[in-house]
């Protein structure tokens, strides 16, 4: 009986290891990013689709991730960021989208 009630512990320590590995990615599907005050605003979506919204204007975009970074693909503009070890959005220091923060 003590064997069995091991095993069962060692499922559930794995299960709640599996859970939160899952849940602590660093994925951007189904995350919401912002800037400071939330006047640009990117949500990415499943299948690669993202909605980049600024003020009031919303446009369809597509994005791809790989390892670190995420390449959003929006009206033929092509804006690639990093994602930093807070799970951040770091885009091109010169451009619009420089630092985005996710939205919880």
């Amino acid at each position: 009986m003590k064997s069995k009630s091991r095993l069962i512990h060692v499922l559930l320590a794995i299960i709640v290891v599996l859970v939160t590995a899952v849940g602590c990615s660093k994925k951007v599907e189904g995350n919401t990013y912002e800037n400071n005050g939330g006047v640009v605003r990117i949500e990415f979506k499943s299948g690669g689709k993202a909605y980049l919204s600024a003020g009031p204007a919303t446009t369809n975009c597509t994005y791809t991730e790989s390892d670190k970074t995420v390449t959003l693909m929006c009206v033929g503009d092509k804006t690639v960021f990093t994602v930093d070890d807070d799970g951040d959005l770091n885009g091109p220091p010169d451009g619009m989208l420089t630092r985005l923060t996710k939205k919880k």
